[in-house]
């Protein structure tokens, strides 16, 4: 028979879970009705329905309507929904490491390696391949990672709290290459390059979201499997050791992770930021810091979260429209430095 706390634990996830599903999904209905073009809502929903071949359920939609709903909004949601999710788990994972409320793949230089590697691609011909983009953003955000990892010098809590610092250094470093490489971009390319490193959801496309969603999955089950060594890793060090956790591979399995998922992020969307630090902090003051529980509730929620911004982005200036991260930004930019000052 289960202890009946655990037994409890797992009907307190389960219960919140499907909260946030239900809320994810109205989310994403109504990312779907906004827009330019007006599309009923239940035009949408059948639409929806007919699409999975659902027997019985005709197609109400119009062949514009169709081409509107299937090929632009649809993956559109979809990478939002899968970017946001990245970015929160990855911010879960950051700041659980770290011990430090104010981490995030942004703020560690996670996300300006990931875009050093994906702009890179664009400026030096390789945009038009497969693999172009995300290869070089994987490969940008595990470098960054390693630099912070190499930079903190110390061991045990003290480089805990000095990769905080790193990531700063690293991030400013690789701001500079960033701007280094827009100087030497053609006209077309500054174009795309400027628009992409403010986030840029608009060119969703299916290799995208399955790209999207493969890392997500593979990242997502290393860092839920983790999630009671999370829950110990931040009492500290000593404590974890005592305990019998491996301390330093844990903690490198778990780095790698959160970079990948972010690299992931950062190769199809651009440069969002924010996100890993404002959803996860929304969601512990709500749900605790039980990490069985944070990492999947952010999940869900940061999903919601990137869905219910690139739907401001897309309405505020209509028929023209912002990038997502401007928006993320003067969610969050308020946020960090409200963090900031309860942490002095």
């Amino acid at each position: 028979m289960p202890h009946p706390v655990a037994h409890l634990t797992l009907i307190r996830i389960f219960r919140v879970c499907i909260l946030l599903l239900a809320f994810l999904a109205g989310v994403s209905v109504l990312s779907l009705l906004a827009g330019p073009a007006s599309i009923g809502t239940t035009a949408v929903l059948k639409g929806i329905i007919a699409a999975i071949h659902f027997p019985g359920v005709s197609n109400p939609l119009t062949d514009e309507e169709r081409t509107i709903l299937y090929s632009i909004r649809i993956p559109r949601v979809l990478l939002a929904g899968l970017v946001g999710a990245a970015l929160s788990c990855a911010g879960v994972v950051f700041q659980a490491l770290l011990r430090n409320p104010l981490a995030d793949p942004y703020v560690l230089g996670v996300s300006g390696g990931a875009a050093v590697g994906a702009i890179s691609a664009i400026v030096i011909g390789l945009g038009s391949l497969p693999f172009g983009i995300p290869g070089l953003a994987f490969t940008g955000g595990l470098l960054s990672i390693l630099l912070v990892w190499g930079l903190s010098g110390a061991t045990g809590d003290r480089r805990t709290d000095r990769m905080l610092l790193a990531g700063i250094i690293v991030n400013a470093f690789f701001s500079a290459l960033i701007m280094f490489l827009v100087s030497t971009a053609g006209g077309e390319q500054i174009h795309s390059v400027v628009f992409w490193l403010m986030g840029d959801l608009a060119m969703a496309g299916e290799r995208d979201i399955w790209l999207a969603a493969l890392f997500l999955a593979a990242g997502f089950a290393v860092m839920f499997f983790h999630a009671r060594d999370l829950n110990i890793l931040i009492t500290g060090e000593g404590t974890a050791l005592q305990l019998g956790i491996p301390v330093q591979r844990t903690r490198m399995i778990l780095l790698v992770s959160a970079s990948l998922v972010t690299g992931a992020a950062v190769s199809v969307s651009g440069v969002i930021g924010f996100v890993g630090l404002v959803v996860p902090h929304i969601v512990r003051m709500r749900f605790g810091s039980d990490h069985r529980l944070l990492l999947p509730a952010s999940l869900l929620f940061g999903g919601a979260f990137l869905m219910a911004a690139d739907t401001v982005a897309r309405i505020v200036l209509t028929p023209a429209e912002l990038p997502v991260g401007v928006i993320t930004a003067l969610c969050g930019a308020p946020y960090f430095a409200y963090l900031m000052k309860r942490s002095v």
